[in-house]
């Protein structure tokens, strides 16, 4: 039986996580962890993706971009290690994403989260629970975005600094935060298997003026990311769209 779309990508992304677990228990560290993490990783989805679906297009953060790309329906985007300094300090929350774009929209998914053990795939949604008290919303562990500060406080959420972008997406799918708002640039590879999960776990998703998050441009450069709960929705993007930076 041909595998399907979904369990290739939890397959890969999971076993990408494997190789990262290994290399990070052999005694590299820091940055000389980090870059051959990314190349062992980017080794083995390229080869696996371009084995099993040798008709799909393929973007990844460590390999040569080929604009060639755009005119194909389905695209696969991956980042072999979302979260580099977070992995190579010896932190958890970094990832590994395996996505499949199709028609321009995240339509397949699956985050490993290999420290945790777990991976999060489209096919599998996690069911919502309560929102928490007080809402958490997830921002970047250095440069935390000034709208999401500003959304924070006039939601009376706390803040909560965290790694990689599949690790805040993830905490937001798995319950343990309700809202991640990111204004300060990302790539197609860094939240399209985020976006896919989040989606099909029942999350709204969008860019931060409510607009939809569209894949396989010929600039993979996204400004801005929204996910969380649904019914937070409406009170984050108009909190959001008030903000004003001082002159």
């Amino acid at each position: 039986m041909t595998e399907t779309d979904d369990h290739l990508a939890e397959r890969l992304a999971t076993a990408a996580g494997a190789i990262l677990l290994d290399l990070r228990a052999g005694g590299l560290d820091g940055k000389a962890l980090g870059k051959a993490g990314d190349e062992a990783a980017n080794a083995l989805l390229c080869r696996e993706l371009r084995a099993a679906r040798p008709d799909d297009a393929l973007l990844s953060e460590e390999e040569k971009d080929n604009v060639s790309r755009c005119a194909e329906r389905r695209v696969w985007i991956v980042d072999p290690l979302d979260g580099t300094r977070e992995y190579g300090e010896g932190r958890d929350d970094w990832a590994v994403h395996v996505a499949l774009a199709v028609d321009g929209a995240a339509t397949v998914g699956a985050v490993a989260l290999p420290a945790l053990g777990v991976t999060l795939t489209s096919a599998d949604p996690v069911p919502r629970g309560p929102a928490n008290a007080p809402l958490r919303m997830l921002v970047s562990r250095t440069r935390p975005a000034a709208e999401a500060i500003h959304v924070a406080e006039r939601l009376g959420a706390d803040l909560v600094p965290m790694g990689s972008a599949g690790a805040k997406a993830m905490a937001v799918v798995r319950g343990e935060a309700d809202i991640y708002l990111h204004t300060g640039g990302q790539y197609e590879w860094d939240n399209c298997a985020p976006v896919a999960v989040a989606q099909a776990a029942g999350l709204h998703v969008s860019r931060v003026d409510g607009s939809p998050l569209r894949y396989n441009n010929s600039n993979p450069y996204l400004p801005d990311l929204l996910i969380c709960r649904k019914e937070l929705a409406g009170e984050v993007l108009r909190f959001a769209a008030e903000y004003a930076p001082l002159p």
